[in-house]
């Protein structure tokens, strides 16, 4: 058989030959510092609750936290994210149990500052898990009020901040959120706390698992949440989002959902060079989950090579429920 041409004097392969040299020329390398754990809470005592959509991931009553929070110092993941499962009965139209000092994510915090100091806890800032009707914002005849929301959430990011939280999360969406927050937080002495701005956060499919973690209502109306959270068709408003909220104080900024929006996290990356992170969200999570269960996928295998793709695409940290299996699977390698 004759070749045509001459042949090439590069030969890629010879750098994909051994482990050891694929080691020395890898371009991104995960780690379990790349990796931030989401923990479910509910009320109650003695508690560990499964989550039908959610295999193998449960809620925690505070005196069962141990059990997870023991696993995540052990396999030093640097950050928490706490996400309440708030009972029927103090869910209310606007939301009011987000400013009780004494709900499950106060005590919440509380109680890990006693016991860990390892690691950073982050919260969520967003009235969906307190609300009535599900939305992350006061609803008034059909429609999201804005301004009279961010008020709220100023003061839930204080109530939160005064508890212990390290990292404030707004994930709610409204307009200028971002500066209040900041100006509030400078002003009463919180100067080092940080904001963690959900500075693109899509209204995606992808988030139904969650909403039944949380039990918050699917009863969102014709529009859902898309009055608020971005079109899953547009790109560049992601970059006015992002910048608007860098402008206004954000320490970090988070894209989600994950690797359906990978290109929304490179071009934001590459654009604002700015500490990124992304959020491999529920949807995708259960889906692997059923895949690995039904023997389509290899579970270590497909846990590192999906996490490896955040961090491919420019992600600093990635939020997933993964996290305490790829710390387990990275340190076993």
């Amino acid at each position: 058989m004759k070749i045509l041409g001459k042949f090439p004097s590069t030969r890629l392969r010879r750098v994909r030959n051994s482990d050891w040299v694929r080691r020395l020329i890898s371009e991104n390398n995960l780690s379990a510092n790349d990796l931030i754990l989401p923990i479910f809470l509910t009320e109650g005592k003695n508690k560990k609750e499964k989550i039908k959509t959610m295999p193998g991931i449960y809620r925690y009553s505070l005196d069962k936290l141990s059990s997870i929070l023991d696993e995540a110092e052990k396999f030093k993941i640097p950050m928490i994210a706490l996400f309440p499962n708030t009972s029927n009965h103090k869910r209310d139209h606007n939301g009011s149990e987000a400013l009780n000092e004494n709900n499950l994510i106060c005590r919440a915090i509380k109680l890990i500052k006693k016991k860990y100091n390892k690691f950073g806890i982050m919260t969520d800032v967003a009235l969906d898990p307190y609300t009535s009707h599900g939305h992350d914002g006061l609803l008034h005849k059909g429609k999201i009020l804005n301004d009279e929301t961010v008020k709220i959430l100023v003061k839930q990011s204080l109530l939160q901040a005064q508890m212990g939280c390290d990292v404030i999360a707004p994930s709610d969406m409204m307009d200028g959120r971002i500066g209040k927050i900041r100006k509030a937080l400078d002003k009463n002495n919180f100067k080092n706390v940080q904001i963690l701005s959900y500075a693109a956060k899509y209204a995606s499919n992808f988030y139904g698992p969650f909403r039944n973690a949380i039990s918050a209502s699917n009863n969102l109306g014709p529009n859902k949440k898309k009055s608020y959270q971005m079109d899953y068709n547009n790109n560049n408003e992601a970059l006015k989002e992002v910048s608007m909220d860098i402008k206004e104080g954000a320490d970090i900024i988070l894209i989600k959902p994950g690797m359906p929006y990978l290109d929304v996290l490179n071009k934001i990356k590459n654009t604002f060079n700015y500490p990124t992170f992304s959020y491999q969200v529920s949807g995708e999570y259960s889906m692997l989950m059923k895949s690995i269960e039904e023997g389509y996928f290899k579970k270590e295998d497909i846990i590192i090579e999906t996490l490896s793709c955040f961090k491919r695409a420019g992600a600093d940290a990635i939020l997933t429920y993964f996290a305490l299996e790829a710390a387990k699977i990275l340190r076993q390698k």
